[in-house]
């Protein structure tokens, strides 16, 4: 179980990013965290995965576990070595890389050992990069990159996977392409932490889900009551009305439930 346990977050000492957050990811489990931009998500990850240092943020408060170990949070490579890896918002491919060097790149923290296997799994799961292995990866197209992006994550054949926006910017049919993949993802046995402005497309594949608003989360439970919902239909799925907005949340801090 990847676990945040009210987790504290500032930047530079002064803004308060997140204020007392929890979640838990089971290692079979899809869990969408939802919240509008400037919620916390973003950072909640950094915290996870040990980025805070290069965003001047650091953990003041709570903790971060797998299995009931804590997470040496101050150094990326140790969290990629517990089993937690993570593709960030906007893909980060290294453009003059070849496709298979920013394959290599992601199993640098765990060693060579067994990496002609971990490749052609890559290449199996995404054929596309196999017939691209020799392209610079900023030939790509947006979709294929994102796919380079979640593929060179799971070189470190990680226990549990946090994407951050992995559908931004992408045509519709690759929003799908990329949705069957992390339900084939998770269905291999790694837990997803999904972080997606498109609420429908996460809610539809997760097992679970959180809100966060203003760096807490405010509520949880099974992805089919979040869709049932009418708050989350309101302010999310867009089925509230032509006077519906995200800024509306102060609803939100007036019922404070947790679903159950």
């Amino acid at each position: 179980m990847l676990a945040v346990h009210n987790l504290e977050v500032v930047y530079e000492d002064v803004m308060l990013a997140v204020r007392g957050a929890s979640l838990q990811v089971g290692p079979d489990r899809i869990v969408a965290l939802l919240g509008a931009n400037g919620a916390g998500k973003t950072t909640l990850l950094r915290a996870i995965t040990g980025l805070l240092d290069v965003h001047r943020g650091r953990i003041t408060r709570g903790s971060v576990s797998v299995d009931g170990a804590d997470l040496d949070t101050r150094r990326a490579a140790s969290v990629v070595r517990a089993g937690v890896g993570q593709v960030m918002e906007g893909r980060r491919v290294f453009v003059e890389f070849s496709v298979e060097e920013n394959l290599r790149v992601g199993a640098h923290t765990v060693g060579t050992r067994g990496l002609a296997e971990k490749l052609d799994r890559i290449y199996t799961m995404f054929p596309v990069l196999a017939d691209r292995r020799s392209s610079h990866a900023g030939y790509l197209s947006g979709g294929e990159q994102q796919m380079l992006a979640i593929g060179r994550a799971l070189m470190a054949q990680p226990r549990y996977l946090l994407l951050d926006e992995p559908s931004l910017g992408l045509a519709p049919k690759m929003v799908e392409r990329i949705r069957d993949l992390i339900v084939e993802i998770n269905g291999s046995g790694t837990g997803v932490l999904l972080i997606e402005q498109n609420a429908a497309m996460a809610l539809s594949i997760a097992h679970h889900g959180y809100v966060m608003e203003n760096g807490i989360t405010v509520m949880d439970g099974p992805a089919e009551k979040l869709r049932a919902d009418a708050d989350i239909q309101e302010f999310y799925l867009g089925l509230g009305g032509e006077n519906t907005s995200l800024r509306d949340v102060k609803h939100y801090r007036r019922r404070k439930r947790w679903l159950s």
